[in-house]
């Protein structure tokens, strides 16, 4: 059972007591994400993220990097489009230093003039590093053009253009209007006691800042097919369409239409596209979900030769699916599996911690495993189908290929004769 307190400035302070364990893990989660930047910022929210481990007014970024290693934890931190957590994870004996640097770092980071400039070079090489792998890159690409130019289509790393031209001047700026209390939620799991806890956070209530509204306008998904080329041997395809939004009343039944179709090795893409047909070595579908919006899409990695067999194979499972639905036995072992893999996840202390920090920074309460499994138990081969109707729509279908630079198909010939 979680407990929940909310300081005076409003940061949320979440816990989970789970006494059978003897470690702790606990997030600093802050609702800003890359969607959150305007122009000329981009790729400020990740560029701070690295910022907070290059050093504060008591310790070296040495001496943050060794602070939980020395006694077997782990330091460490990331950006999605939406939001920005650090977390650690340690022995329930070391959880006053666990806080102690998380805060540190928090509120006494010196974003130091030459570390920026150092900082940027290794944000730069992670640009460089990303666009070497195209089976990466693709994802990044297809955002970009499914979002166009709304900030929930911008690269979470930034382009270099916008990197070279960051401040510290920026980073203040940024930090005073989006690192505000109202955004931040502190989840911690594991074994602890809560009200000790609350009292250890307390410093998290001495903090005021007023939040700037973001004004960007809402996401509209948008149907593109394109080729790009890229020095490559094996071609990068994905297809995809809008999907919906963290809070839409279909959510759980994407979740089993993403499961069977590319979830996992017993999917229908991946037996058929690989098992079957050795089309592929890397196929699945993904739903990725935002406050307002999501993109549903298959990814495959074949050879320029054999793309447009794996198109309409994908093309050809999509149909089936949305004409003929999944069966009742697809049904079952689904949510069979969705439910072993989220309760397995529940044995993490970290899990817990996620579900604690995501769910309140993102519905203002947090959603339990138990009641993800109930929304799932609910979703029927009916439910499948309509929802198959929603989003497998002839004029919302995007393609991209990342790979051989004369290739070339007519993609809007193959969706016009292969979709129904």
């Amino acid at each position: 059972m979680h407990k929940k307190v909310v300081l005076p400035n409003g940061v949320r302070l979440l816990t989970e007591e789970i006494d059978h364990v003897h470690s702790v893990a606990i997030g600093v989660w802050v609702g800003a994400g890359s969607r959150n930047e305007v122009e000329g910022y981009e790729g400020i929210t990740h560029f701070i993220e690295h910022m907070f481990f290059k050093g504060t007014e008591k310790r070296t970024a040495r001496e943050l990097a060794e602070s939980l290693e020395a006694v077997g934890g782990q330091l460490n931190a990331f950006t999605t489009k939406e939001f920005t957590c650090y977390f650690a994870r340690v022995l329930d004996e070391d959880i006053n230093l666990a806080i102690d640097v998380l805060s540190d770092m928090f509120f006494n980071s010196l974003y130091d003039l030459k570390e920026i400039d150092k900082e940027k070079n290794v944000v730069l090489e992670e640009i460089k590093m990303y666009q070497d792998a195209p089976d990466e890159l693709i994802h990044d690409l297809f955002s970009q053009y499914m979002w166009n130019n709304h900030p929930l289509g911008k690269p979470i790393l930034g382009v270099a253009d916008t990197i070279n031209s960051l401040t510290r001047d920026k980073i203040m700026h940024y930090l005073d209007t989006k690192y505000t209390p109202d955004q931040v939620v502190i989840a911690v799991a594991g074994k602890i006691d809560h009200d000790e806890i609350v009292k250890k956070l307390s410093v998290f209530g001495d903090f005021n800042r007023q939040r700037f509204k973001d004004v960007s306008a809402e996401p509209i998904g948008s149907t593109f097919r394109k080729s790009l080329g890229k020095d490559t041997e094996q071609m990068n395809l994905i297809v995809g369409v809008p999907g919906v939004g963290q809070d839409d009343k279909d959510m759980y039944v994407l979740h089993i239409i993403n499961n069977i179709l590319g979830g996992g090795l017993s999917s229908r893409l991946f037996q058929e596209i690989r098992e079957q047909r050795g089309l592929a070595y890397s196929v699945y579908s993904y739903h990725s979900t935002y406050m307002d919006t999501g993109v549903f899409a298959i990814y495959a990695g074949t050879s320029p030769n054999k793309t447009e067999e794996a198109l309409k194979c994908i093309i050809d499972e999509m149909n089936k699916m949305k004409l003929e639905g999944i069966t009742e036995d697809e049904l079952a072992r689904t949510k069979a599996q969705i439910k072993g893999n989220l309760y397995l996840g529940m044995e993490s202390v970290s899990s817990r911690m996620s579900r604690l920090g995501k769910t309140e920074l993102s519905f203002g309460r947090v959603k339990t495993a138990e009641e993800a499994v109930e929304k799932l138990e609910k979703v029927t081969t009916e439910d499948v189908k309509r929802v198959m109707e929603r989003l497998w729509v002839k004029d919302k279908i995007s393609i991209l290929t990342l790979g051989q630079k004369e290739f070339s198909l007519d993609f809007d010939s193959i969706i016009e004769n292969s979709v129904n």
